[in-house]
């Protein structure tokens, strides 16, 4: 598989996202659930879908996987559309919906068999292979019975991995994991993400594990989309980032970054010396010229970075996530 220098699995240009929503709308007699509802999640990527209570996230989740009707839009799995062309399209997907289900007093691996003998094109090398790519090795002769909660979502997971999906769909994977169990969905989520190079969708009320797990949040209020945010390890995305920029004289480097195209001055803080101000990357050269052609000494640059929890409440004007 070709990968970027990233590290993520390099997108063909131009290749068709593997989910796709569009205008998707459940009606319910008068009351509408989800209002065309649009979205798309590529090859690779592992998108966090997000919302308040009642937001419609699972009533979504329901119609991509076809355990609801859709009442308008369409989805489209790796091309075939869910309405249409029903079959072709879900073969594309696995997925755990709330919890995963197994026989108790059989093994983890005799589960596993169970779940690939309703297709003929999983092998006992693709067994191994999700086997290995869920840590399992340990515990696949144990009863499932005698499985943590974490041990049984990883199970899930690869059980739903067993006839090689493009699209992952997970709706509360880490629901009752411990802090260890958490972290360790998360790692095995971005090794799927890349080593299989799936489309993960992933429904949580865990922000900060969103924020440290995807690469895009896709955020719904009251069954619409209110927007979509690349997100990663320097935060959530912004064109300009806010700065805060202590100096030694505060008023002139003030009225020096007010002329300057490009940079926004939002405010100065006098205990700290500070001007806070918007400015994009390519601004920074100009930024810092600038100051010193003033000859005021610059002492600290640093970039004021909003959580996704801090995104997510002003989103949505505050209402809680579930």
């Amino acid at each position: 598989m070709t990968t970027t220098q990233s590290g993520k699995p390099a997108q063909a240009g131009g290749e068709e996202p593997v989910l796709r929503l569009r205008d998707v709308s459940k009606t319910i007699g008068r009351k509408t659930i989800v209002d065309k509802l649009s979205f798309d999640v590529r090859r690779g990527e592992i998108v966090g879908l997000l919302g308040p209570n009642g937001a419609g996230k699972t009533t979504a989740i329901r119609m991509m996987t076809g355990l609801i009707k859709i009442s308008e839009g369409d989805v489209r799995i790796a091309g075939r559309s869910i309405r249409s062309d029903f079959k072709d399209a879900i073969v594309q997907v696995g997925a755990i919906i709330e919890n995963p289900e197994f026989y108790p007093y059989m093994s983890g691996y005799d589960n596993l068999k169970q779940a690939a003998r309703m297709t003929d094109s999983v092998t006992e090398e693709r067994i191994a292979e999700v086997i290995a790519l869920l840590g399992l090795q340990e515990a696949l002769h144990k009863k499932v019975k005698a499985y943590s909660l974490g041990m049984r979502q990883r199970l899930g997971i690869a059980q739903a991995l067993l006839d090689r999906p493009k699209l992952l769909i997970l709706d509360e994977p880490t629901n009752g994991l411990d802090p260890a169990g958490i972290r360790e969905m998360r790692d095995y989520l971005k090794k799927i993400a890349f080593s299989e190079g799936i489309a993960v969708l992933v429904s949580s009320h865990l922000l900060s594990e969103i924020e440290q797990m995807c690469t895009r949040v896709v955020v719904i209020q009251s069954g619409r989309l209110v927007t979509e945010r690349a997100i990663g390890a320097s935060g959530i995305g912004q064109e300009r980032p806010e700065l805060r920029v202590r100096v030694d004289r505060l008023g002139e480097a003030k009225q020096v970054l007010e002329q300057l195209d490009g940079v926004e001055v939002k405010e100065t803080r006098e205990a700290e010396r500070e001007v806070i101000v918007l400015a994009a990357d390519g601004e920074m050269t100009t930024l810092i010229d600038a100051l010193r052609g003033a000859d005021i000494a610059i002492y600290r640059i640093s970039e004021t970075k909003k959580s996704l929890e801090d995104e997510f409440l002003q989103w949505t004007g505050g209402n809680q996530i579930a």
